[in-house]
């Protein structure tokens, strides 16, 4: 029992407005810099300027006519989709192992899938420029888009994680029983009880393959270059506005996709 009124313990929101005034300000410089690039693409100068003197759509339609920044786009959305679809089969496969074992082979195997979420960026496009170096897959899409698996990989199986924790195997288990092989039981009982988190997990690994550069500068190139990486092209050798205008359109891109993903994953726990 308490030896003082439940009031006398409860910490007020009083107490905690140190914390929301950090939590806002780390907001602040996380957010404001996004969005002081979206009036920026709608400026009519020739150069970066904020805020702007006149308003201009010509940025935007600088990066539809052109057919460089085109041809990157399409490399960065086939990259993207593959890396999806390989990350997305085998962080459900790698969660689901994960889910089926307990004591310290199951949490040997979530620090594994986590490695490339705590190895620094660089250090893995370092490495897998070596790697690729030797094996010819330096300006490929297989070299990309297995760098982005790698990538993507933590972040499905975080999410179906997360689904199969509030799944019953039982249900699994009943299902051979009555004769269904694991596989055929996974497909038609599991698997469409966890869809939401499996899909929030291919968004995540979507815009991971998207956004992600570093790793696109050592090992993509040419013909090859992914769209973030002609990006930082155009910013190194020349400030060009069109760069603002595209990352607008990915801003607006990765907020709808987090959006949609965090939206399946509460009507997932709803469920």
């Amino acid at each position: 029992m308490l030896s003082r009124p439940a009031t006398q313990t409860q910490i007020t929101h009083l107490q905690r407005l140190w914390l929301y005034v950090l939590v806002g300000l780390v907001f602040f410089f996380l957010i404001v810099p996004c969005l002081i690039v979206i009036p920026m693409s709608f400026s009519g100068s020739k150069y970066l300027e904020f805020p702007p003197r006149t308003w201009s759509l010509q940025w935007y339609e600088a990066y539809l006519g052109s057919p460089e920044w085109r041809a990157a786009t399409f490399v960065s959305l086939r990259a993207a989709l593959l890396t999806t679809l390989f990350a997305t089969t085998l962080g459900t496969i790698a969660a689901y192992g994960i889910a089926r074992v307990h004591g310290a082979v199951s949490s040997l195997a979530r620090g594994v899938f986590m490695l490339p979420m705590l190895v620094p960026l660089i250090l893995l496009a370092i490495g897998c420029f070596f790697v690729y170096a030797k094996i010819g897959l330096n300006g490929t899409t297989t070299g990309l888009v297995l760098a982005h698996t790698m990538l993507a990989l933590p972040f499905v199986v975080i999410a179906v994680l997360s689904g199969l924790a509030s799944y019953d195997m039982n249900q699994e288990r009943v299902a051979q029983s009555l004769g269904a092989s694991r596989p055929w039981a996974f497909l038609t009982v599991t698997l469409p009880q966890i869809r939401l988190s499996v899909l929030s997990g291919a968004l995540f690994a979507f815009v991971t393959s998207f956004d992600e550069v570093v790793i696109a500068l050592f090992i993509t190139g040419g013909q090859n270059a992914t769209l973030t990486r002609l990006m930082f092209a155009n910013i190194r050798d020349q400030i060009d506005p069109t760069v603002a205008a595209i990352s607008s359109l990915l801003i607006g891109l990765s907020i709808l996709l987090l959006v949609g993903s965090q939206l399946l994953l509460r009507k997932g726990v709803r469920k």
